[in-house]
């Protein structure tokens, strides 16, 4: 007997431990899986739906959101593979017993789910605010701590803490009220549960004294069995908050998956094999808000090889000019065509291959000073990237680096705002594209370097179409044409010296600019 014993126990902590390791590898598997498609389903996304979603709260989605549903899914199967092999061998061990009886218990068990489930349904909503304010937590946190000079430069230290405290005191009153509620799942289920206890003992001692279908021992051991099939319902209403939890937290993941991707390229899309520079704008209107109007009837042509400045005031559309022409944005009503051919049916890929773009707002990764200049054009050899590099005015600085060219770039402040954006202009230069799009390429950088991209830039724009978008009318004067912007709509267009002679807008803008005070 004894032997038996230690064989059963031996063999019961083996398949405990065989459980454990298949549960976690199931659930780690699972969330990995959901993880990658998520975040590959926002490489999908249109640039519209990461511009109006707080970068903060799509972060606590894939990560806090993703780790909620793990612990969900840990304690899901764990319940629900001894839940349903408990249920199963008691119902079997019941009818050995006595039918009638186990037709009782069988039968009062919905009584259980039921209430479970009435709870349960009101308190969903609750955790998923719960994780909607987390989110929105993790956002702001993400956002001060990206502006932190700034907020100390104002002094807004208090009013940032007092609002992150608000944020914090709704995290905690959803919280409590989703816990409190929650909490009640677990003593329901149970007090049903020994309701069938209590009916399954007066039923059997009846049936004991009257009939004598069951004897004592029969009823007690039937109790025991009785006991041990409602206890997968108890366990599983006890752990009801995680599991609830995780369903909100999945509904959260499973909202980005269900978003509606950028419109397909055509079956038939073309691939750029040669372009000749020329871009043709006509009758193009867009606004990222059907009730505010943006750029309407918008005409452009450029030739190749010809240098376009596009200046105008703050909002007039010039950066949105450049989004639809990368088509980060898809036009409302008429049609861009580069190389004569509609961009609509250019693969995405191929139009943004073509172009070299150099934003204002500078973006490094985590990895070396090689691996960041060579970002889009990975096949480069080394000598290639130090070329690109001194054209771009930062091997000097490179060099002083720790460990120069191999120094792995992160957010410690190693690199100022001038630097960071010479290597983003070194990383155009090394692929040298057939167009360029210049974005306040230079407006982190002194006067001095300035100037010497300025002349590295008029190098490189040698027989190639360039976009440049500027707030400082310096920098564009060489232009072969200038585009004065306002409302959506070009207004003037010509030479820096024709603009000038009209004595229009961009005369004022250009005035204004050089006016001594």
């Amino acid at each position: 007997m004894l032997i038996k014993l230690g064989v059963v126990a031996g063999l019961a902590a083996l398949f405990q431990w065989i459980m454990t390791v298949l549960t976690n590898k199931i659930s780690y598997s699972v969330i990995r899986q959901m993880r990658n498609d998520c975040f590959e389903k926002l490489e999908h996304l249109p640039l519209s739906f990461i511009d109006r979603t707080p970068h903060g709260d799509v972060v606590s989605r894939i990560i806090s959101d993703a780790e909620a549903v793990c612990d969900g899914l840990l304690l899901g199967f764990s319940q629900f593979f001894t839940g349903i092999v408990t249920i199963i061998a008691t119902i079997v061990f019941m009818l050995t017993i006595n039918v009638k009886i186990t037709l009782v218990v069988v039968i009062a068990t919905p009584l259980s789910l039921f209430v479970a489930r009435f709870l349960s349904k009101r308190t969903f909503n609750l955790f998923k605010s719960q994780s909607v304010v987390r989110g929105e937590m993790t956002g702001y946190v993400n956002e001060m701590l990206g502006g932190i000079k700034t907020v100390t430069a104002f002094s807004q230290e208090d009013e940032s803490c007092e609002h992150f405290d608000d944020i914090n005191k709704r995290y905690e009153n959803v919280g409590v009220k989703a816990l409190f509620f929650s909490s009640l799942v677990n003593p329901s289920t149970r007090f049903v549960n020994n309701l069938v206890y209590t009916a399954v003992g007066i039923v059997g001692a009846f049936s004991a004294i009257a009939t004598g279908g069951i004897t004592v021992g029969q009823l007690s051991c039937f109790l025991s069995y009785a006991n041990q099939y409602t206890k997968p319902f108890n366990e599983i209403s006890g752990v009801i908050t995680e599991l609830q939890s995780a369903m909100a937290s999945a509904d959260r993941l499973f909202s980005v998956m269900d978003e509606m991707e950028q419109t397909p390229d055509k079956p038939d899309a073309k691939v750029l094999r040669s372009v000749d520079g020329s871009v043709d704008a006509v009758n193009v209107s867009f606004s990222y808000n059907p009730d505010v109007k943006l750029i309407e009837n918008f005409n452009l042509s450029v030739d190749k090889g010809q240098r376009v400045a596009i200046v105008g005031p703050t909002g007039c559309g010039k950066t949105t000019v450049i989004n639809l022409l990368m088509r980060f944005y898809d036009c409302d009503k008429g049609e861009i065509r580069v190389s004569e051919i509609p961009i609509n049916d250019i693969k995405r890929s191929s139009l943004r291959g073509a172009y070299g773009m150099v934003l204002q707002e500078t973006w490094l990764k985590t990895a070396t000073v090689w691996e960041n200049i060579a970002y889009g054009c990975p096949e480069a050899t080394r000598d290639e990237i130090v070329a690109a590099a001194k054209a771009a005015h930062c091997h000097s600085f490179i060099k002083r680096l720790p460990n120069g060219y191999n120094t792995v770039l992160s957010d410690d402040g190693i690199l100022s705002q001038g630097e960071k954006q010479l290597l983003c202009i070194a990383r155009v230069m090394l692929r040298l594209p057939p167009m360029l799009i210049l974005d306040e390429a230079t407006s982190s950088i002194d006067t001095r370097t300035e100037q010497r991209i300025q002349r590295a830039f008029a190098k490189m724009m040698q027989g190639r179409t360039s976009f440049i978008v500027a707030h400082r009318l310096s920098t564009i004067r060489e232009a072969d044409v200038i585009l004065v912007m306002k409302n959506g709509n070009i207004i003037e267009q010509g030479t820096h010296e024709e603009l000038l002679q009209k004595g229009g807008f961009y005369s004022e803008l250009y005035n204004s600019q050089f006016a001594v005070s």
